[in-house]
This record gives structure tokens, sequence and C-alpha cells, in this order.
């Protein structure tokens, strides 16, 4: 049992990145806009997320300074690909160029010289509200997670209500249906996915801040390491909803506690940890290659769209 349940709180653990990850692709491709920068968003939100908890001491004020710097470049998307009419592939890929970039300039020259941020100190980390609160064993080992766990699945509720229960979410399904027909009806669509892709880039840094906050306690170049391209996986995997990118991530967050566990010393298995860290991208291109084939996104998804066109 005790061996399941630090399985289970890894999976919890490694899975609230992609979580918050792939909710943002959700809004942003669902108002039309393919955001393959997720990956840089998350970067650049983990390192100002490490920074700015260094600085300050301050755990939440550093996840929602991660949050507003993804959301910066996000904002740097949206110029590219809905006002100039960049290809979205291409705009995102740049993204992811230059976000690590920045990042690891930044952190040179605010840490003489060093691509790490300094380590942030136990208790100035996303604090864990059960500890203390919940009888030991099982149950505290499962749910005694960072703050930023259970703010993923509260995030994943807001989401679903906000696509699906309003007039808004609506519209951006609307937008990413139908930009034409969403026009006519009066709606502003470079509004709907402008707000849609920064609001993807908030997420995304999310994301990275909880990796940076709460699974470890620094910034380093690798951190992130292709976990926006997973959260990507988790989205198309989930079809473009909120809570199919959650399931989606468990399992991928599963994949990892797996690399975790196995690699334990105490496990007493003798397995090769390059061996392991190879599990939850060959559980990634498994799903790509036999499930994302039959799922379909919105139909305008990755179309540009000029305003009065025909």
């Amino acid at each position: 049992m005790t061996s399941l349940a630090i399985l289970l709180s890894t999976t919890l653990m490694y899975s609230t990145p992609l979580i918050f990850t792939s909710l943002g692709g959700v809004f942003s491709e669902n108002s039309g806009v393919v955001n393959i920068g997720l990956e840089g968003m998350m970067t650049i939100g983990a390192f100002v997320g490490a920074t700015v908890a260094v600085f300050t001491g301050n755990p939440w004020m550093a996840f929602i300074g991660a949050g507003v710097a993804g959301g910066l470049f996000a904002l740097l998307h949206a110029i590219a690909s809905i006002s100039f009419n960049a290809n979205q592939v291409i705009s995102g890929i740049a993204i992811n160029f230059l976000a690590p970039g920045i990042a690891i300039f930044m952190s040179k020259m605010l840490f003489d010289g060093s691509t790490m941020t300094p380590s942030i100190p136990l208790d100035q980390k996303m604090p864990r509200y059960l500890n203390g609160l919940l009888p030991s064993g099982f149950l505290d080992t499962v749910f005694n997670t960072y703050a930023t766990t259970y703010l993923a699945f509260i995030f994943v509720a807001i989401a679903w209500f906000v696509l699906y229960k309003t007039r808004f979410g609506l519209r951006i399904r609307a937008v990413g249906e139908h930009p034409r027909a969403a026009d006519t009806l009066g709606i502003n669509v470079h509004k709907v996915r402008y707000i849609c892709v920064i609001l993807s880039g908030v997420l995304a840094g999310f994301g990275g801040a909880s990796m940076s906050l709460a699974i470890v306690s620094t910034f380093r170049p690798t951190l992130v390491s292709g976990q926006g391209f997973i959260a990507l996986a988790a989205m198309i995997f989930g079809k473009w909803k909120p809570q199919g990118a959650m399931l989606a991530s468990l399992l991928f967050g599963f994949a990892n506690g797996l690399v975790v566990f196995l690699g334990s010393p105490a496990i007493g298995i003798n397995i090769s940890e390059h061996l392991l860290s190879m599990i939850p991208y060959l559980i990634t291109l498994f799903v790509l290659i036999f499930f994302v084939g039959q799922a379909n996104g919105p139909a305008a998804n990755g179309e540009i769209y000029e305003k009065g066109e025909r």
C-alpha cells in the first residue's frame, strides 16, 4: 500500500503542470489558434516563478508572476498569428526558441553567470495546506500534496463551466468552428482569439511555475524538457475538452510518476535511468499513433481569418 500511495502521489504532482498547460491549449485551439509555443511559455513561467520566489520569498506572488510572463509571450504569438496572419505553427516554434533563450540570458544576468536560479528554501515553495490535517498513512501520502495540484483541478472545473455554460464559451467555440458565421453575428473574432491565446499563455506559465515552485525548487534549462509538447498531446488525446485534457494529463503524469517510482533505490529494480526517462515520451508517441488520428479538433483550428473576407 505504501508503494501504491507513493506512486499515486507522484502521479498527481507530475500531472499538475500538464493539466495547467493542456487547459491553455484547450482555450487557444477552441478559438481556432494553434499554440505550439506552450513549451516556451512553460519555460518562461518556470524561470520567472523561481526568480520571483528567490527575490521575494512569496510563492503566490511568484506563481502569479509566472502567469503574467507566460501571458506576455502568448501576446507575442497572438500579435504574430492573429494581427499579422503569420503561420501559427512557425510563430509557436519561434516562441519555443525565444523563451528559453531569454530565460537563460536573464538567469546569467541576475545570478552571476549561472544558468540555474538558486534553490528556493523549503518554506518558500508552494504550500501543502493539508499538511497535518490528514491521518498519517495512505491518505496523507497521496493527498498531502502542493496547493498547485488542487488549483489545477479547480481550473479544470472553471474551464469546463466557461466553455460549456457561459455565453463567452459559446462564442469561443463558434469562433473556433466557423469564424465567418460568428463575425456576421457581431462577435469580434480577433478579440475572442486574443483573449484565449493570452489565457493559454497564462495557464502555461502556471504550469511552468508548478514545476519550479513545487516539483523542484529551482529553474534550470532542462526543467521543462518536452512537457509542453506532452501537454499538447494530452489536449488532443482529450479531444480539446477540459475534462479530457485532465484525464490525459493524469495518464502522462502517471508515466512520469512511474519513472520516479521505478528509479527509486528502495524498489530494488536495476534499470538504466536513460531507459526509464524514455517512458513518458514512448507513451506519448503510442497515444499519438494509435489514438490521436481518430480525434477531430475545431473546424477552423489553425485557419487565418481576416475580418470581412468571404
